[in-house]
């Protein structure tokens, strides 16, 4: 039917709904372009530096950063340790609390991926690549010596099983889970840009917001991109290793640059793509492999071995799992530790527990940015127990495995994993009879695999870091992943993996600093909760609003405001999020 009278046709204009905005709305600071520009720049040019003076004097870097590391293990064991059980309190607070029921994106918001597709893509960024290894090394390395679990039948093999299940699995994951957690609040809820500076400076004086947002977001980047670097050294060499395993190829510096540009540019593919297409594709065939891998080990393995003792460790976990969160080495405090080599914590808990921590700005920030939809509770249970009890079975069977083809070779896998770390795996699955030489290849695979996963999430928080409050393109994602290669071609062939290893070391000691902001933050957490009242809610249903009838403005401070779009004269409502 035709509309004959004008002023009808402009009722009917004036009822069409707004456009529908992207959400959630950006709520945060607008940048000072001086502050932004010396994020873009200082990250490159300290790193440049810091890689140019391991490479020119690489014996006195590594004494400078095994002193470091003996600093911070002697002196601050136990602000590890405390920081380690202030995570788990928080997670179960989050999640047995009325604040578990907060649904990320405000309450209208529905999760944007499967939980089979969340989980393949949480487990492969977090912990995907390091327990490909450490599965077999940590079980076999401990097995003549590790404190507070008592001897039981199994001698201290079993001490070693329960002690893996512990760095890799409930506290590793609260210890992510608490930061991740933090980001995504801060950003689904109330707006804010997906950075550690937005998530955790509100809580400090107005005076000192503007500094400490720089100072942190400097860590965050520097974290990144030397430990995403350095760890795709390490992935070079360990796909090296898989492929003489089956081939009898010889690793060397000419096949890690091939398998770093092949998995760069694997990744680089993946990042163009985006989460929805590349990332999730390659974390669910992760995931399926994964699955391969532990029943085949299972059902040809040493089954009945890997029953009996899952059953036992499993027990023994539980039951020394809170003496082992405290424990701290007292005996190492009686006098000046001479080196952190002297401290069992100094190989073990406080290295992984650093390593936690370094890894957390990338590995926290993409869990957030999929985490949308989520309720907190559900989001605290799904990143922690979950992939905490998928670790401990991955490492019950093959740890298990390891352990019973290491004592029925007379030591052959141990003294594999002295050799080189990374190998223990592979000299464990060539023991299995009938599928040994399949699994080798899926375990390859796996390696390649989880690490583009890893580089793949690291490359979408540092693009998050260095290009907000803008939204990043896939572009600029695949120069970030060139960038990181590049950064790798360097440390491995001018190097060597001594250069490897020292940045990577030096990266776990920047670890110390950044704890401080970790603590930070999470108080800042706890504070936002406790003051959520209804102007919070309301802002947050405003934030995500698809059709909102507020606008945001900015105040010359920089500050976000909501005005009403009734027009002129009405009261604006000033973002109540708590920014001093």
């Amino acid at each position: 039917m035709s509309v004959d009278n004008p002023n009808d046709t402009r009722v009917q204009q004036n009822k069409v709904a707004p456009d529908p905005v992207e959400v959630p709305r950006f709520m945060g600071r607008n940048i000072p372009s001086v502050d932004r520009l010396l994020i873009k720049i200082i990250p490159p040019v300290l790193i440049a530096v810091v890689i140019l003076l391991v490479i020119l004097n690489p014996e006195g870097a590594a004494n400078v950063i095994s002193d470091m590391r003996t600093f911070v293990t002697g002196k601050f064991t136990w602000l590890f340790i405390l920081y380690s059980v202030i995570a788990v309190v928080v997670c179960i607070w989050l999640a047995t609390s009325r604040v578990g029921k907060i649904r990320l994106g405000g309450p209208k918001s529905k999760p944007e991926h499967s939980k089979f597709a969340w989980y393949s893509m949480l487990f492969a960024c977090g912990q995907g690549i390091g327990l490909i290894f450490w599965s077999v090394a940590e079980p076999i390395m401990l097995r003549e010596e590790n404190p507070v679990i008592p001897v039981g039948d199994a001698g201290p093999a079993e001490g070693a099983m329960v002690w893996s299940y512990f760095h890799w699995g409930l506290t590793a994951w609260a210890m992510y889970c608490v930061v991740a957690v933090c980001l995504a609040y801060s950003h689904h809820n109330l707006g804010k840009t997906l950075t550690f500076r937005e998530a955790t400076v509100d809580i400090l004086p107005k005076w000192a917001q503007r500094g400490a947002g720089v100072i942190v977001e400097l860590l965050a980047i520097i974290a990144t991109v030397l430990g995403l670097a350095t760890s795709f050294g390490f992935a070079a060499m360990q796909f090296s290793s898989g492929i003489t395993s089956f081939t009898g190829l010889v690793s060397s510096p000419v096949t890690w640059l091939i398998v770093i540009l092949a998995l760069g540019s694997l990744t680089a593919v993946s990042a163009f793509f985006g989460i929805n297409k590349g990332m999730r594709r390659v974390s669910e065939t992760n995931s399926i492999l994964s699955i391969v891998l532990v029943i085949a080990v299972f059902v040809f393995g040493p089954t009945l071995f890997i029953i009996s003792n899952l059953s036992q460790t499993f027990g023994s976990f539980f039951t020394n799992f809170i003496p082992m969160s405290f424990w701290t080495d007292v005996s190492t405090t009686a006098q000046p530790l001479e080196s952190w080599q002297d401290s069992w914590n100094g190989w073990w808990t406080v290295f992984i527990w650093c390593w936690v921590i370094a890894f957390s700005p990338f590995v926290a920030g993409f869990i957030a940015r999929i985490s949308r939809g989520r309720t907190i509770r559900e989001f605290v249970i799904g990143v922690t127990v979950i992939p905490s009890l998928i670790v401990m079975i991955w490492i019950g069977v093959i740890g298990s495995s390891a352990i019973y083809y290491d004592d029925k070779s007379g030591g052959g896998v141990s003294s594999s994993v002295a050799e080189e770390t990374s190998s223990g795996l592979f000299v464990m699955l060539q023991s299995i009879p009938v599928v040994g030489g399949l699994l080798l290849v899926v375990a390859t695979v796996l390696v390649a695999t989880y690490y583009v996963t890893s580089l793949d999430s690291g490359t979408y928080a540092l693009a998050e870091f260095v290009s907000s409050p803008k939204k990043s393109g896939p572009g600029f994602r695949v120069v970030l992943v060139a960038s990181i290669a590049a950064v790798t071609i360097v440390l491995l062939t001018l190097g060597g993996t001594a250069v490897v290893d020292t940045v990577q070391t030096g990266t776990i000691i920047g670890a110390f600093p950044f704890s401080f902001v970790i603590l930070l933050m999470i108080a800042n957490l706890i504070r936002r909760l406790i003051k959520r009242d209804k102007s919070i809610r309301r802002l947050e249903k405003e934030v995500n609003d698809p059709s909102p009838t507020k606008r945001v403005e900015f105040l010359p401070s920089g500050e976000a405001v909501l005005v009403s779009e009734s027009g002129p004269g009405v009261a604006s409502e000033t973002d109540p999020s708590g920014r001093g």
